[in-house]
């Protein structure tokens, strides 16, 4: 079953332009400029329900807006977007009972008092029945062991404490799609494995469809078999995640671990980093069986490991290939002067 669907999906800002300084500035007030920009530019994607989909980006691609469009609290310029059969802009009752947005950067329980009385405060708004409510609460509790937090007041939780509570406070209603924008941000390495982990263990117990925005790779990576990935606005790739890697990275990484020191491995392949007996390779994917042979043969290995790329070199690959393409494209400056 289809649950988001989007076909050529556009945002374009009117945006004001003025020259710097303060005649220029009075003259605006008379004469007012503006420009289009297009946040997102003809966006298609589809998600089956109960996947986890890690939508991908650099600052500024489109991603935060295409999530606040999937949601409702924007409205397309053009295109078509449903979620669950939905206008999403039109935030009906109905439609909103069966979403979340979590925002990394942004708060949605009460700061003055305790986490318990902004669960019912969202029990409240959501009209939920007291039993299902209790039964919420003691699983979110459970997974995300929140015990302790209950009591306290929200200014008084640490980063980490209040992004737990936040994800429950946004799950209390038990939405069927689940749109989390950087819900790892800012947080400590062990509390990003406890959100991930949580994240999956919901996913698995309820169905709930999941469109995932992170910079950190290490969510994507352990959450998500396919990757949406787009940049000034556009869709780049739609695929699985190991596609992604086979497409954009037509290297491997060795890591050997010698018995002695080695002065130099190049003749081998391209030398990346070498810190006493560890030395990392990058080698094209053809040649690797070739140079790990050479390798095992010539030198006194203890130990020997291929690996893809980090998924982080991947991206950026992406994105720098998608920006030469750009510049190849652009008009010639030299020759319109």
């Amino acid at each position: 079953m289809t649950t988001i669907r989007c076909d050529k999906l556009t945002k374009t800002y009117t945006v004001p332009v003025r020259d710097p300084g303060l005649l220029n500035a009075a003259k605006s007030l008379f004469h007012r400029r503006s420009r289009d920009v297009e946040a997102v530019k003809d966006v298609c994607f589809e998600l089956a329900e109960g996947e986890i989909v890690g939508f991908l980006g650099p600052n500024g691609a489109g991603k935060t807006t295409t999530l606040k469009m999937l949601s409702g609290l924007l409205q397309p310029t053009a295109g078509q977007v449903e979620v669950l059969g939905f206008k999403p802009f039109r935030r009906q009752r109905d439609f909103l009972r069966q979403i979340t947005l979590v925002m990394g950067n942004r708060n949605q329980l009460v700061w003055d008092i305790p986490v318990a009385d902004s669960f019912e405060r969202n029990r409240a708004i959501y009209r939920l029945q007291r039993p299902a409510f209790t039964d919420t609460v003691d699983m979110l509790v459970e997974l995300l062991d929140l015990a302790q937090l209950l009591d306290k007041p929200v200014r008084n939780l640490s980063l980490g404490e209040r992004m737990k509570c936040e994800v429950a406070a946004a799950l209390l209603h038990r939405p069927r799609i689940l749109f989390l924008d950087e819900p790892t941000l800012g947080l400590d390495v062990t509390m990003q494995r406890r959100i991930r982990t949580f994240v999956a263990e919901y996913n698995r117990t309820t169905g709930a469809t999941v469109l995932l925005t992170s910079h950190y790779m290490a969510d994507v990576e352990a959450l998500c078999e396919r990757v949406v990935v787009i940049h000034h606005g556009q869709l780049l790739f739609d695929g699985q995640l190991d596609d992604l890697v086979q497409s954009f990275s037509p290297h491997k990484t060795i890591v050997v671990d010698l018995e002695t020191e080695e002065a130099d491995l190049s003749d081998y392949a391209e030398v990346v980093h070498s810190e006493g007996n560890r030395v990392t390779l990058t080698v094209p994917k053809e040649l690797t069986a070739a140079t790990t042979g050479r390798l095992l043969a010539d030198l006194p290995v203890i130990d020997l490991t291929v690996e893809d790329p980090p998924i982080e070199e991947v991206i950026e690959r992406v994105f720098s290939q998608q920006a030469q393409v750009d510049s190849d494209s652009a008009p010639d400056a030299s020759a319109t002067s």
